[in-house]
């Protein structure tokens, strides 16, 4: 399978995998080789200023670019046992999506697992963000960033009670077309941008589009890496009667900026959306 897909494949697990609890292990600047199994905890980690203690990396590990040129241990899902073991971490920081048996066998191989919580809101994020600082020494400067975020997300929320609510309909990829239910936290990017999510009730992440034609979107999101997210563009545009396609608001958003957000990129791809779903808008 291709990056792309697989890159969606990880935006879709971080909506449907349970969460597996948090363990403890011995925290702070001890921790001086670090393993990142997600994308989100490896940004996570430069913002705090730890990234010089990062040993190896996942496949979609792409931001910083210094993320890059980390020793790769696998995938989100599964990874190479053996890598792991030669880098020797004190520590592996997983969003628990990794394989459970994988997981175990780490821990029985004497290497300290942690599992952070998935977040479903931004609230999570910000707790999660403040857990990975508590366990590398830097619970003050994650309390900072948090608090510069939420002081930030605080003053989006008031300027867009004033507007109208549009309906939003965002897409994450495209075979199977799948879209956010209330428990994810790219629906609380819709709320927060002051949009309202038209598959709020749904059960699970599966979507038709005949199903997103009856709820008559005024602009839909497609989120999705490269050609296919343009292919997915014209598709919808084939459909004159909808509001989104007449008035030009379908959009194609890159999947690292939605799908593993810290509460830096949080803010930064909410701002992006509210232009999405409002049009231009005043900071």
């Amino acid at each position: 399978m291709e990056r792309s897909k697989l890159f969606i494949f990880f935006c879709i697990a971080l909506l449907v995998f349970p969460y597996e609890g948090v363990s403890t292990y011995a925290q702070g600047s001890s921790l001086q080789r670090i393993i990142s199994l997600a994308p989100a905890i490896t940004e996570e980690l430069y913002l705090l200023g730890v990234g010089d203690r990062i040993v190896g990396v996942t496949t979609y590990c792409h931001r910083p670019p210094d993320a890059q040129k980390k020793e790769k241990v696998g995938t989100v899902i599964r990874v190479n046992i053996e890598k792991i073991v030669s880098l020797k971490p004190d520590l592996v920081l997983d969003l628990s999506m990794t394989n459970l048996e994988q997981v175990e066998k780490l821990k029985n191989l004497g290497i300290k697992v942690v599992s952070l919580p998935q977040p479903k809101d931004f609230s999570g994020i910000c707790d999660q963000f403040l857990e990975v600082g508590k366990l590398v020494g830097k619970e003050n400067q994650a309390d900072e960033i948090i608090d510069i975020a939420k002081k930030k997300v605080d003053s989006i929320k008031e300027k867009v009670t004033k507007l109208q609510k549009p309906k939003v309909f965002i897409q994450i990829g495209a075979k199977p077309l799948f879209t956010v239910t209330k428990d994810s936290f790219i629906h609380n990017f819709i709320e927060l941008a002051g949009g309202i999510n038209i598959a709020y009730g749904t059960k699970t992440g599966h979507y038709t589009r005949e199903q997103g034609l009856r709820k008559k979107p005024d602009v839909i999101i497609i989120v999705t890496m490269g050609i296919v997210g343009e292919e997915e563009k014209k598709t919808w545009q084939k459909y004159n009667t909808l509001d989104a396609t007449r008035n030009k608001r379908i959009y194609v958003m890159d999947s690292y900026k939605i799908c593993s957000p810290t509460p830096v990129s949080f803010v930064e791809a909410l701002e992006e959306i509210i232009e999405f779903v409002h049009g231009k808008f005043e900071r």
